[in-house]
């Protein structure tokens, strides 16, 4: 007799890759590999988080590593929603592109806790692992300078990832459109259970000590900020995610 299988969930991940990306009037994307980046909507990013003095963007090429950069805070991918929620549905992602988050505050207090990465980014990015950019990937560098001594207290970091999120969602505005059948890569995934076999729990100790040191989840979109949750609010309490949700950027590292 067959084994008894129930398919919980379906996810589909669908990828468009970039090839080219320079400075251009407006922050844009297309389906032909094609990625724009401006600063026009900096100054309006500032303003509308008081705890945040000035954030610069750069375009950083393959192989352009050789440069400052602050204590990274989170490595980003640009991926939207188009069907469904976290974890089921259809996903569009962009390959050949990360957003790195930096901070530092206007006193040149790199923003940390326990650790900070600040230095030549060749030394201090380690490339081709998972979750980091490929050393054939763009870096979109968004560095964020908060008011004095708030690298160190939860209100800057957040706000800091609240404006970069702001940012990436004028791409995921463009991603969501995209037509499916134009994408480069076309990935499935489904949430199984085998009733009968052996169940698989896979615990995953995530940062929630307080101070900046935090971790949010269930935000609208992917590895996302917008209605995330964060763990400290939760209570540090044990949150059970399937693996699709976990597979669709549910978790956001606040650090």
């Amino acid at each position: 007799m067959a084994d008894v299988v129930k398919d919980l969930r379906r996810l589909v991940i669908k990828a468009y890759h970039m090839k080219e990306v320079e400075w251009g009037e407006h922050n844009n994307i297309t389906t032909d590999g094609k990625m724009t980046v401006s600063r026009e909507m900096l100054d309006e990013l500032v303003e509308s988080e008081p705890l945040i003095e000035k954030i610069d963007i750069q375009i950083i090429q393959p192989g352009d590593h050789d440069r400052w950069t602050n204590t990274m805070m989170d490595i980003i991918p640009i991926s939207t929603k188009v069907l469904g929620r976290i974890g089921e549905g259809i996903t569009h992602t962009i390959t050949g592109v990360y957003v790195i988050l930096t901070g530092v505050d206007v006193n040149g207090k790199q923003t940390h806790e326990f650790g900070s990465s600040e230095g030549n980014m060749k030394e201090k990015l380690y490339l081709n692992r998972a979750g980091t950019p490929g050393d054939k990937d763009v870096i979109i560098s968004f560095d964020v300078t908060l008011a004095a001594g708030m690298g160190q207290e939860r209100p800057g970091p957040t706000a800091a990832h609240r404006a970069c999120d702001r940012f990436i969602q004028t791409y995921r505005d463009k991603l969501k459109k995209f037509k499916g059948e134009l994408c480069t890569e076309r990935h499935e995934y489904h949430d199984i259970v085998r009733p009968g076999k052996k169940r698989v729990l896979i615990i995953k100790e995530v940062a929630g000590q307080g101070a900046m040191y935090d971790t949010h989840l269930f935000a609208k979109e992917p590895s996302g900020v917008e209605g995330g949750k964060s763990i400290i609010d939760l209570g540090n309490m044990p949150v059970i995610l399937t693996p699709n949700e976990y597979r669709d950027g549910i978790i956001r590292s606040m650090q």
